[in-house]
């Protein structure tokens, strides 16, 4: 499971909404075909870890594939059965901050019919719409 080594602050401030574009990451810059987020959303490394698997099962090892999000926001939670107050929870699972436009996964060294196939399997594992993109459309 991806997670940070370290930390400076144990537990995050979490804002309620995800607001604007992606600035950073929104092309395709290291393979030849990404997958491209349309909505924003906070893809805990469950979600990330369980497309990694789908694309590496299909491509076996044929093609090369980066993963170009990393969950670095601890996401508290307050244990069961636990009344409201006495400070906030403990660090229960880590996310990356999604904005809409931000290229999540990318492939290289396969067909495009072959990458298509293995994004679309992997998208079928996120919470969020995504895009199909190759590097010639940036």
């Amino acid at each position: 499971m991806l997670m940070p080594k370290r930390v400076k602050y144990r537990k995050t401030q979490s804002a309620p909404r995800i607001k604007g574009n992606a600035c950073r990451g929104v092309t395709v810059a290291f393979g030849e075909y990404g997958l491209k987020a349309l909505e924003p959303v906070w893809l805990t490394a469950r979600q990330i870890e369980a497309s990694r698997i789908t694309i590496a099962r299909y491509i076996k090892k044929r093609g090369k594939l980066w993963i170009r999000v990393f969950p670095d926001k601890a996401i508290t939670k307050h244990p069961a059965e636990t009344r409201m107050g006495k400070g906030k929870g403990a660090p229960d699972h880590w996310a990356a901050v999604i904005r809409p436009g931000r290229v999540l996964f990318e492939l290289e060294g396969l067909s495009e019919v072959d990458a298509r196939k293995a994004m679309t399997l992997a998208a079928s594992k996120l919470p969020i719409h995504t895009r199909f993109v190759s590097r010639s459309e940036n």
